[in-house]
């Protein structure tokens, strides 16, 4: 049997409240203002947007970015790392061409300009093969700085829709990473991007897989799984935390890591999430949506078990947490 002294923490205690208060109290001392990170063109969020960014689990962040670390052959020779922060960066079609519209005779118009072409060691035919391979219509070669296409539906809306697509046409590079540069960490050169494909970026030779490192938590949990998530959100809220100088104990972050990751699938903290997802109807009810939820339970014909703190605050009983945890029963006997 454990002594009491030896307990990390009482029996009953109200972990999820205290972490709640230790994030969100210093989360209130935060600064709006954006960082700018070193090395990195954009404007990167930090503070509380950046810290809202983790909580709802958006898609992609605002500015996704990666470290990528060079292996050993590569790390220390600055001119090889430059190399590959060269091939990484993605070049597309509107990076090196002009696309132009020309509603009277229904074709576009991508001029290329030579030297930018030449420079990123692409021809003509290169171009020429990527628009055809979309399938958007017929591919003509006008002399060395023009392709011509004439879209399959001669529509209006169809020929803009295609000249917007074309621009974004990816030609050679990484897809999604639209810049990349060398720093250096001690005595080792390292890439950091502006964008993320962790996916791809883990096929190429020459780097440290094992520390690859992009700040798309979404990202992380398709390609590494779920573990490698949550091991993201810690740290992601912790850096956060540091940058701003507030002190929280990186248990209360684990444990809001945890509640987002229990069922395999990272769950924003929110109505659309961990709230709006709660067992207790009065729960979901008590955090918005109040009607939607209380609609939605009568209909499905939903019980509350009145196992959870929100419920039973509610109803006025004692709240499952502390002293409340116990419950005592008496057995009556037959008198003799």
């Amino acid at each position: 049997m454990v002594k009491r002294e030896e307990l990390k923490i009482e029996p009953g205690e109200a972990v999820g409240i205290v972490a709640a208060q230790s994030i969100g109290e210093p989360g209130t001392q935060m600064t709006m203002r954006t960082f700018h990170y070193a090395g990195v063109a954009e404007q990167v969020p930090t503070g509380l947007p950046r810290l809202i960014e983790i909580v709802d689990v958006r898609k992609e962040p605002k500015k996704p970015l990666m470290n990528i670390h060079l292996g050993p052959k590569l790390a220390k020779d600055e001119a090889k790392a430059k190399e590959v922060a060269e091939e990484l960066e993605e070049v597309s079609l509107r990076k090196i061409a002009e696309i132009k519209e020309s509603f009277a005779k229904k074709e576009i118009y991508i001029v290329v300009d030579l030297e930018l072409m030449k420079y990123e060691g692409l021809e003509i035919g290169d171009v020429e093969k990527k628009v055809r391979n979309t399938g958007l219509g017929k591919v003509d070669v006008e002399g060395e700085t023009k392709v011509v296409l004439k879209p399959k539906s001669a529509s209006l809306k169809n020929i803009r829709r295609a000249a917007s697509r074309l621009g974004d046409l990816h030609l050679k590079g990484t897809k999604n990473i639209g810049r990349a540069i060398v720093l250096k960490e001690g005595d080792e050169y390292y890439i950091r991007t502006g964008g993320s494909n962790l996916e791809e970026v883990l096929k190429l030779e020459g780097i440290d897989q094992g520390r690859v490192y992009t700040n798309n938590i979404r990202e992380i949990e398709r390609v590494l799984g779920i573990e490698a998530a949550r091991n993201a959100i810690i740290f992601e809220v912790r850096q956060v935390l540091d940058m701003q100088k507030l002190d929280v104990d990186t248990r209360h972050i684990m444990l809001l890591a945890d509640a987002m990751c229990t069922s395999g699938v990272i769950h924003s903290v929110g109505r659309h999430g961990l709230s709006g997802e709660k067992a207790s109807i009065l729960a979901r009810a008590a955090f918005e949506e109040t009607i939607k939820h209380l609609i939605n339970a009568a209909v499905r014909g939903e019980e509350d078990k009145l196992v959870g703190v929100t419920e039973n605050v509610i109803i006025g009983q004692p709240i499952p947490v502390g002293t409340g945890t116990v419950k005592l029963t008496m057995k009556r006997g037959k008198k003799k």
